[in-house]
């Protein structure tokens, strides 16, 4: 039964519907169906044309080309720039840099529901998963016998570990969300009962949404390959490095299933390089190290834009190392990862800076290669930070000394002595920073910050210049964004976050 608001907006299509036909109808020329005829929505829910019939993929090339398509997504905008910015700027390592008042609200933690970047990143997330639905839904009806059973499996897998993928930010964003899985080929007034749900859906509990990420990756583990030709393609390892990465981060957290699947992640055909910069030389690309890295070539239509954003004096830039962060790296001693993540360069004359008053200023250098456009790749998943990962679950575990163990094969590739923590308070505070200086800049710091339960006391006590306080005073609230206000606009069953 549809409650009064549903029944409103139910009436609302349908004038909309009836004022589309009445339309149609005046042009003699074209056919009713014609003006029936709606494509994906920005919520999630792929609609197929409603003159169509029969299976949406009808040879082995179309479904493939539907998952070229959902691959070729980690090439827009989120994934490009807003990844890091969601993750670093938003945390101790990194002040929001540039001149987008969007990117200042998420640096200040004073994110409004009309935010660009929380309106486009909703739309970005949810776009890729309404792809991946039709994907999912779609593959095993692909009559052509080119597609055999295994490769149809294969691509559910990948498909299923991108949504996965997908839902993972959201919740890590926003906390509940709706729950994205199912599409429809027509659209019209007569099935608007069945349909609201989905053109209008309430948020899924947290729970909920962790329950189908795991269902998601577990579909994935079945059915993906072990290895591929480059880290551009799932396999089993990123599967497993993802899913030690949700029960680490999911309430409560399982440290028996993170050290499983991490352990999984081990034993695969991964190493660390001998030499940090290799990561980023863009020399070694698809390493040994690499898990699931995303693959650029270069040219305008396959080429990373977002490279250039984080280094370079053409303009000014995202994700400007703070000053917090480099004193950390200092206070360790870290010249080589020091030198691999942060370069400085003399901007004398362009601007000025109240983070940093003085001639040179540091920039982001892991990604380097910042020509326009860059064949930079990115790297989302890499066996150092499972490796710490699981010092960490060994660590809550109460084996602090196989803890230990990790953390120094970490610290030992950079020249750096053993740690000292000896006892499992002290360890997790060393696990902390080995993540944030190993990772920093990788779009983990926020999130594992959220996830330890740390947040609140690290960002209202981090420094800037000359060791003074930021002056930050973030509440719990302030952990999630708000829901956008045009999500809000269209959905009265969508209920904002507190303190929004």
């Amino acid at each position: 039964m549809l409650n009064s608001k549903q029944v409103a907006a139910m009436k609302k299509l349908n004038i909309l519907l009836i004022g589309g036909l009445l339309a149609a109808a005046s042009y003699s020329c074209q056919k009713i169906e014609d003006f029936l005829d709606i494509k994906p929505v920005d919520n999630g829910v792929a609609v197929e044309t409603s003159a169509t019939s029969g299976p949406t993929f009808k040879t082995a090339s179309e479904a493939e080309a539907a998952l070229a398509g959902v691959y070729g997504d980690f090439r827009n905008e989120y994934f490009e720039l807003d990844y890091f910015v969601n993750g670093d700027a938003q945390s101790d390592d990194c002040y929001a840099g540039a001149d987008n008042p969007a990117n200042f609200q998420i640096d200040d933690y004073k994110i409004s529901p009309t935010n660009a970047n929380v309106k486009r990143d909703w739309a970005y997330l949810y776009s890729t998963i309404g792809k991946a639905n039709v994907v999912i839904n779609n593959v095993d009806s692909v009559p052509d016998p080119a597609l055999t059973s295994e490769r149809k499996n294969e691509i559910r897998g990948e498909a299923s570990f991108i949504r996965a993928f997908l839902y993972f930010q959201l919740v890590q964003l926003w906390g509940d969300v709706p729950l994205q899985l199912k599409e429809f080929k027509t659209f019209s007034a007569a099935i608007l009962p069945d349909v609201y749900p989905i053109l209008f859906p309430s948020r899924a509990p947290v729970a909920d949404v962790y329950a189908q990420i795991v269902r998601d990756l577990e579909t994935a583990l079945a059915y993906v390959k072990p290895t591929a030709l480059n880290k551009n393609i799932i396999t089993t390892g990123a599967v497993n490095a993802m899913l030690a990465r949700v029960y680490a981060t999911q309430e409560p957290h399982d440290w028996s299933k993170v050290l499983k699947y991490c352990n999984d992640v081990i034993a695969g055909p991964y190493s660390l390089l001998a030499s940090y910069d290799h990561l980023w030389d863009n020399q070694h690309e698809n390493s040994s190290e690499s898990i699931f890295e995303i693959n650029y070539e270069g040219t305008n239509s396959s080429g990373n834009w977002g490279a250039s954003m984080f280094i370079g004096m053409d303009w000014k830039k995202f994700n400007i190392p703070s000053n917090d962060l480099v004193a950390a790296f200092d206070a360790e001693q870290d010249l080589i990862r020091k030198a691999s993540s942060i370069v400085f360069l003399n901007v004398t004359g362009k601007w000025s800076d109240a983070n940093w008053p003085q001639d040179q200023y540091p920039f982001l250098y892991k990604y380097r290669n910042n020509i326009w456009p860059s064949p930079q790749n990115y790297i989302f998943i890499r066996l150092a930070d499972i490796l710490l990962l699981k010092a960490e679950a060994l660590n809550e575990t109460g084996d602090v000394g196989g803890a230990a163990a990790l953390v120094n094969q970490i610290r030992s590739r950079v020249k750096l002595t053993n740690t000292t923590a000896g006892n499992q308070a002290d360890m997790r505070l060393a696990i902390e920073k080995e993540r944030r200086l190993e990772l920093a800049f990788e779009g983990q710091r926020w999130y594992d910050l959220k996830r330890t339960g740390r947040a609140i006391e690290v960002i209202n006590n981090v420094k800037g210049a000359g060791g003074a306080s930021l002056g930050y005073s973030i509440a719990a609230w302030q952990l999630l964004w708000p829901i956008p206000q045009a999500e809000l606009d269209k959905n009265s069953q969508l209920i904002q976050n507190p303190g929004y």
